[in-house]
């Protein structure tokens, strides 16, 4: 029996990160694509994998901020860890009830699939496949004619 304790106990160890679900409340969004979620006493910063808003003072970006404050701020997120970034959010599915904000911001034509960062398939395909169709319908920042992808937003305005 310690045996088979000790061996669960160091098989999270083994797992990899993806498989670290954890639920919490929503208390802050600081832009389209990033959120404070707390879990328990601790406060984790937390960015949506595979997915990139534009940024606040970008076109679109108060927009994609709001959905997704309407979406889950002050509500109970569950969080599936993909990774951690170089400035150590957390980056992760989050999802309400049964629907991904992941994906409802790239379907409502708030977000790019994030192709330098978006790996995990099949769902980075699924989320291309979203894009596009929020193209076709003009949803959102695709009304305009060439929205700029936020990666090169912030490449032209780096201070």
């Amino acid at each position: 029996m310690k045996k088979l304790l000790s061996w669960l106990c160091c098989l999270h160890w083994f797992l990899p990160v993806s498989a670290q679900a954890w639920q919490g409340e929503v208390i802050k969004v600081s832009d389209g694509d990033t959120l404070h979620v707390q879990r328990g006493r601790e406060i984790v910063k937390v960015r949506l994998y595979g997915v990139d808003c534009p940024e606040k003072r970008q076109s679109f970006g108060p927009q994609a901020t709001k959905f997704t404050e309407q979406f889950i701020l002050h509500k109970k997120a569950n969080v599936e860890t993909v990774d951690t970034d170089r400035y150590g959010r957390t980056v992760g599915l989050v999802s309400s009830g049964r629907k991904l904000l992941n994906r409802e911001l790239v379907r409502a034509g708030y977000a790019w699939t994030y192709p330098a960062y978006c790996k995990k398939q099949p769902l980075c395909n699924e989320l291309s496949k979203l894009e596009e169709k929020a193209r076709k319908r003009k949803a959102g920042l695709w009304q305009e004619r060439n929205p700029l992808p936020p990666w090169e937003w912030r490449k032209r305005n780096q201070r």
